[in-house]
């Protein structure tokens, strides 16, 4: 069984998201996702999440493509998750390009292309202004 897994906040899902993960799953048999935990994403990310950690677990979950969600707490987790879940692809948005290639060592690292019309930045941005 070959196992993937990508990592990511997840908030405010969108098409982009569904297509990201499709994809990711489509290398494999198996998909873990490493949901950022809200700790990690207001602490270390600097982000606010609009759905919380078990919400956004939730919605993950009910995707097909989605076999196993796990907490993404630390920047520095991957090295053991790849380790511990017998991850054979790491798999990110090509907008983290060469970010991750430390773990070429521990399995292959996949960079798929974003879906370029859509992201949670851009939807935030277009509710504030269609509010304003």
């Amino acid at each position: 069984m070959k196992r993937v897994i990508t990592y990511g906040t997840f908030d405010l899902l969108h098409y982009g998201h569904i297509n990201l993960l499709s994809r990711a799953k489509a290398l494999g048999d198996y998909l873990v996702v490493a949901l950022s935990t809200d700790e990690f994403n207001s602490e270390q990310k600097s982000k606010n999440t609009y759905f919380s950690y078990e919400e956004r677990k939730k919605l993950l979950e009910s995707i097909r493509y989605v076999d196993l969600v796990i907490p993404e707490r630390n920047w520095e987790q991957k090295i053991t998750d790849v380790q511990e879940y017998k991850i054979d692809t790491f798999v990110m948005g090509n907008d983290w390009k060469d970010e991750f290639n430390f773990l070429q060592d521990f399995c292959e690292v996949v960079y798929l292309e974003r879906t370029p019309e859509i992201s949670t930045t851009k939807i935030k941005e277009d509710l504030l202004i269609k509010k304003g």
